[in-house]
Parts: structure tokens; sequence; C-alpha cells
């Protein structure tokens, strides 16, 4: 397929986070796709991607992806973004605090001939997403290791 056609693909699959329709990845992701820095727990494939979505929503009820910066080629789509949300669930054993997060990652997609997602590298922030739900302090100096609160019971 083309750059437009994978730039497309990727674009649908922002549509499908954002409006919380995690069953649908499947319609931009092979059925094999590698998602070279997946989560603990997210499992192999589309269905992998859901489970994980699924959960940050379920503590994130209200995030959004925004993309701020996109390059392609005629295999690869890269592109920086901004994560907000609310948190109204728990999130890595932290209870819902309510305080709002905005974080920022980068993924590269590698596309097959379908213009479907192959493979996937990427990360966004998390450690700035526990800072900002009370529950790693930040670190005042790089040489110092953060200090990781306990998770109230």
């Amino acid at each position: 397929m083309s750059k437009e056609a994978n730039i497309a693909a990727q674009k649908k699959m922002g549509e499908i986070i954002n409006s919380y329709q995690f069953d649908k990845l499947n319609e931009v992701m092979a059925p094999n796709v590698k998602d070279h820095d997946p989560a603990d727990d997210q499992g192999p494939g589309p269905e992998g991607f859901a489970h994980w979505f699924t959960q940050f929503h379920s503590a994130f009820p209200d995030f959004k992806i925004a993309v701020e910066h996109l390059v392609a080629d005629e295999d690869n789509v890269a592109f920086a973004y901004t994560i907000t949300g609310t948190q109204g669930g728990p999130f890595n054993g932290i209870p819902a605090s309510g305080k709002k997060i905005k974080v920022r990652g980068m993924q590269i997609s590698k596309f097959n001939s379908d213009a479907k997602i192959v493979e996937r590298w990427g990360a966004s922030h998390e450690v700035g997403i526990l800072q900002q739900i009370g529950g790693m302090k930040p670190v005042a100096h790089l040489d110092e290791p953060p200090v990781i609160s306990a998770p109230a019971l």
C-alpha cells in the first residue's frame, strides 16, 4: 500500500482508540501484529491491544490521545502524541485519585501491503503518569532513584 493508505490506517486507529471501540483494532492491525514494547499483561495480537486499552480506559475513563507530529515513509508511520485524562479508577495499584494527567509518548508502526499494522514500537511516559496521580514522587536529581509510594489498601 501507499504511504497515504498507511497514514489513513494510523488515523483510523486513533479514532478507534479515542472512541473507546477497542474491539475494532483488528480493522487496522494484522492478526499476528508484534508489539516490541508490550505492557506486562497485554497479550498477543489486536486482542492484547484491546485488553490493554480497556484497562487504561477503566483507569482514565475520559482519556484522549492527540497526535502532535507525524512522519511516514512507504512502510512506517511514526508519531509523537499527548495523552490527557482524569484518573477515575485504579492504575498500577494506585487507587482513583481524580487527578488529571498529561503525558507525551512516541510510536512507530510498520505496515504490510494491506495497510495493516504488523509491528509496533513505542512508549508513553508512564513515570509521568505515576507522578501526576501521586503514585511516585518526582525525582529531584537524575542520579537519585525515584521513591515509590505504597498503594493505599
